[in-house]
């Protein structure tokens, strides 16, 4: 492969996509135009290989009482956060030509609004109009920032308040400042804007990992109210570009690379499905009568075969087993009698998994057990606490584990024959 990627995936978030009920929907987006009718007429575009936004805009200015840019937007209410990468197509004309993000009442010329704003020159600034034709105020209505040239920018609004951050690629995101718009209205445009700073010029810029997420209170419990909606991503570990491989209103989850690369697996609704890198329409794998799969798979390291936890149903204790399954589907081979049992790690001989199992009605603890099945052999014996995630080292010398026997979450390992 030319590139390495990395896997991201969240359900943290409840997903923000596109209403296609605009007249011109373009990617996440419900329509794009020119605000304040400005001189050059302005576009936005949307390459859907490599989920990247080509804006190009005119506009004299976004300030005073009346602005004049290009927007390509979304109708939104309540919270949400705003996330991309921008940068600015050749380094000509007129330093404080604007990109960024924006929140407005309308698309009204002097609508109420307040945007994220990366300048030509490097200027990083969050500015505002409080109200409908108000003069922005220099520096009243400005939050400046010292550093310069930011790749990422991030505009959130939780409540009345609308906090802006940046970030270098590669670097954290770092808060520039916050304000309260106490006037504005809950439903918003929010999007993408380009400004030339000129009337007579036009702008361009591209924006990549483009995400509008709406977040949930900490307090959220999704077993009692429900998820709201799942992501799977790739990730360029070279650029950091992203892109979005498939969505759900639902919930999915533990998804890993398949021998290949080029396809994925993941789970959902108690069934495994692959899915091209590339992203497409998901295949369910056959795994036979174990079909209340939960997020413990993993493909041995031939790439022969897959490990899973399946719960059975009528059994005490939750009823989860572990089966194996060829990798191309067919009957799932149960290998654990006992439950609960919960795989977790293959050892590179192909010739066992360790998995974790409660056998007292109180505390998990570390096991292993041949693919063929038979004695399961203990390997830890707490008698408070908890075991998880046991993973083999690469040579198959160490099982790696999480345990808290001692009431605080460590980072164990032990020989796999038990010794310590």
């Amino acid at each position: 492969m030319k590139f390495a990627s990395l896997l991201f995936f969240c359900f943290c978030y409840q997903l923000a996509s596109a209403q296609m009920n605009g007249s011109n929907p373009i990617g996440i987006f419900d329509g794009h135009k020119d605000i304040g009718n400005p001189k050059l007429a302005g576009s936005s575009q949307y390459d859907e290989a490599t989920q990247t936004y080509t804006l190009k805009g005119s506009g004299y200015n976004i300030w005073f009482n009346r602005d004049e840019f290009q927007f390509l937007y979304k109708k939104i209410s309540g919270d949400f956060i705003l996330t991309a990468n921008f940068e600015f197509v050749g380094g000509e004309g007129i330093g404080h030509r604007k990109i960024g993000w924006m929140i407005r009442e309308s698309d009204d010329a002097e609508a109420a609004g307040i945007n994220a704003c990366s300048h030509l020159d490097g200027l990083t600034v969050m500015q505002w109009r409080p109200l409908r034709g108000a003069y922005m105020r220099d520096p009243e209505d400005e939050i400046f920032f010292p550093k310069k040239n930011f790749q990422i920018i991030q505009l959130e609004r939780i409540g009345k308040t609308v906090t802006m951050r940046v970030a270098h690629w590669g670097e954290p995101l770092q808060t520039l400042g916050s304000h309260v718009m106490n006037d504005m209205k809950d439903t918003v445009l929010a999007g993408l804007y380009i400004c030339a700073h000129d009337s007579n010029a036009m702008a361009e810029a591209r924006v990549w990992n483009v995400r509008i997420d709406k977040p949930v209170p900490y307090e959220y419990n999704p077993d009692k109210q429900g998820y709201l909606g799942c992501r799977m991503e790739t990730m360029n570990v070279f650029d950091g570009k992203r892109k979005v491989i498939h969505e759900s209103t639902g919930r999915f989850e533990a998804p890993n690379w398949m021998p290949d690369g080029k396809k994925l697996l993941f789970n959902e609704n108690g069934s495994l499905y692959k899915i091209p890198v590339e992203g497409g329409t998901p295949e369910k794998l056959n795994t036979g009568s174990a079909d209340r799969n939960n997020n413990d798979h993993g493909i041995s390291f031939d790439g022969k075969t897959i490990a899973i936890s399946s719960h059975r149903q009528g059994l005490p204790g939750g009823g989860s087993t572990v089966y194996i399954v060829p990798i191309e589907g067919g009957n799932a081979k149960l290998i654990t009698e006992k439950t609960p049992s919960y795989w977790h790690g293959w050892n590179p001989n192909g010739k066992e998994v360790a998995f974790v199992g409660m056998r007292d009605g109180k505390v998990y603890n570390l096991y292993k057990i041949s693919v063929n099945g038979g004695e399961e052999i203990a390997l830890t014996h707490n008698t408070t606490g908890h075991v998880d995630g046991p993973e083999y080292s690469p040579d198959g010398k160490y099982i790696y584990f999480n345990a808290n026997p001692t009431g605080t979450m460590q980072i164990w390992r032990m020989r796999p024959e038990g010794a310590g």
